[in-house]
């Protein structure tokens, strides 16, 4: 994992005028807290995560509702050219929809309007209306709102909904020219990282992408080699999803890699975008033919020099582009494009029925059994529907299809019933706490290096499973997370090794105007005794931080190794 850690380039001297030669034993005292604030050699070399000794572990905020905004998009050209009409009206928070002129009234579609309320109704038809809501519109009410629960230590998701055509994609990850909500928010996302850097912060980015292909996941970050039948790119292999007790679904085998900047995963999302399964239909130009999930798992490290405890704060920003629901008569597919048009509704129905069962539990205390692990996409999104997520549906929709919008709409009314309990995953260890996690991480480690051994001298063997496997990846990772930190800290101490050698400099001025000032020879002598104590102190602080540090890039070096 990479790390995001700056320093200042003047840091703030401690005062800006000489002291007087009593105050030289307190600095005296303070360089020899500084010299033993230093964690122990080895033990911040290697490092982890394998038990918590949290203080301030997981808490809870009360539960809130999901939040649901819906956004109506401009005419097509194929709409413009037909002279369609636009059926939607929209104001602050409600949502209008009337049904065609000269429509047959009967109970399924009556001919009366029927307006919904909602968190945020976005009008983006006519660029040229006063209330137009554009991509920054969207992305300011929405998307900075999200990534600021994500700083705060909360879980996130935004996912949107809507019928094939409906501007979930444009809304989700936009134009070259207007970017959408998920590169709006990976560009705030380092902007605010930038904004924070100091010697005691340190934050670092994680980025999987994923889609549902007919119900198998498939990582669109290491596209496999096509083999028979299935998706362009990405061939028939696909990933399992499990379920952890503590943290919910996740999906095995999925790739994740660190980023450092925008630019970073602006690459990945493009990799991921090109991967992707998109075909044309008449309802669509570049239909998505899949679920799509971008997620970003952030983690901060705050170090508190003054009471020497670390809080760690770890969260997920899930971004979801869903695959539109769709009527074969409307798009024209046949063979293998009707049968993905089969499994994407069959998703959304799925979601839809978890919507409602979500929705009926949360306003009538309903113990009914919500069927997640009828769809991959509902079991994966099962923590953002109704556990530990703070989260917003976009409801898009189309202005001119009245029976695909008011179904959409209604879905959309329901969400806005269903309640998260999202809670803020933040640990506060001790230095105490600290340092026993290193000393269990080190000893998982060695555990874990001499099972490779084993199995490298035994080349007819592989690995017992791929999960033993995965738990030496994610071994390794975690001390290398833990060793950047430490490294962090090291970079905080060289920062207060040199606002103490400004004062230094001071203090020498302060001392050379005392000796002119006063002929005592024995006043010079324990001034200058003084001044060299402080001296070979800083020698020896500056020494122990670079033997820190050498160890620290040579423990990684060799997990590196070992991962290689």
């Amino acid at each position: 994992m990479q790390k995001r850690s700056r320093s200042p380039a003047n840091p703030p001297e401690r005062r800006t005028r000489p002291r007087p030669a009593s105050a030289l034993a307190t600095t005296l005292s303070a360089g020899r807290h500084t010299k033993q604030s230093l964690p122990p050699l080895r033990s911040a070399a290697s490092s982890g995560n394998l038990s918590s000794h949290a203080s301030g572990r997981a808490s809870v905020v009360p539960s809130g509702n999901v939040k649901v905004v819906v956004r109506v998009r401009p005419f097509v050209k194929r709409e413009r050219e037909a002279g369609a009409e636009n059926l939607i009206s929209m104001k602050n928070d409600s949502t209008t929809i009337r049904p065609p002129s000269g429509a047959a009234s009967n109970p399924r579609n009556p001919t009366e309007p029927r307006t919904f309320t909602f968190d945020r109704s976005f009008d983006s038809h006519d660029p040229a209306s006063k209330d137009f809501a554009a991509q920054n519109t969207v992305y300011d009410e929405i998307g900075a709102e999200m990534l600021q629960h994500n700083f705060e230590g909360y879980n996130s998701c935004i996912f949107a909904y809507g019928q094939t055509g409906s501007g979930k994609s444009y809304t989700m990850m936009g134009t070259p020219d207007d970017l959408g909500l998920i590169p709006r928010t990976c560009e705030q996302l380092f902007k605010q990282i930038d904004e924070m850097a100091s010697a005691d912060v340190s934050v670092t980015v994680r980025v999987s992408y994923l889609e549902i292909y007919n119900e198998r996941v498939q990582d669109l970050l290491r596209p496999q080699r096509k083999q028979g039948s299935g998706p362009p790119s990405l061939g028939n292999s696909s990933l399992r999803l499990r379920e952890a007790k503590d943290t919910g679904p996740y999906v095995e085998g999925l790739s994740d890699f660190p980023v450092e900047s925008y630019q970073d995963v602006k690459k990945y999302l493009e990799l991921g975008n090109a991967n992707r399964v998109t075909a044309a239909t008449k309802m669509n130009d570049a239909s998505s033919r899949s679920h799509a999930v971008f997620t970003l798992e952030v983690k901060q490290v705050l170090f508190d020099q003054e009471h020497d405890t670390t809080e760690e704060k770890t969260s997920r920003i899930r971004l979801v582009d869903l695959a539109g629901s769709e009527r074969a008569t409307s798009t024209g597919n046949t063979g293998q494009m009707l049968r993905e048009g089969g499994q994407i509704n069959k998703s959304l129905t799925t979601l839809g029925r978890v919507i409602s069962i979500l929705a009926e539990s949360s306003s009538r205390n309903s113990t009914a059994v919500t069927p997640f692990r009828d769809s991959t996409l509902t079991w994966l999104l099962k923590e953002n529907l109704g556990g530990n997520s703070k989260t917003i549906m976009v409801a898009c929709i189309s202005p001119t299809d009245y029976s695909e919008t008011l179904s959409t709409l209604r879905y959309a009314d329901q969400a806005k019933k269903i309640k998260t309990q999202a809670v803020k995953n933040q640990d506060i260890l001790s230095a105490a706490q600290r340092d026993l996690q290193i000393e269990e991480m080190q000893e998982r480690i060695n555990e874990l290096q001499n099972k490779v051994s084993e199995q490298s001298s035994r080349p007819d063997q592989s690995l017992q499973s791929t999960a033993e496997f995965q738990k030496i990846r994610n071994a390794v990772k975690l001390f290398q997370d833990r060793a950047k930190h430490e490294e962090s800290k090291r970079k905080a101490q060289v920062l207060e090794l040199e606002a103490l050698r400004r004062h230094n400099k001071l203090l020498t001025g302060h001392i050379n105007d005392m000796a002119v000032q006063s002929p005592s020879s024995k006043s010079e002598s324990v001034e200058k005794d003084l001044y060299g104590s402080l001296v070979m102190e800083q020698d020896s602080i500056r020494k122990d931080l670079a033997d820190l540090g050498k160890l620290v890039k040579e423990d990684v070096s060799k997990y590196e190794q070992l991962l290689a």
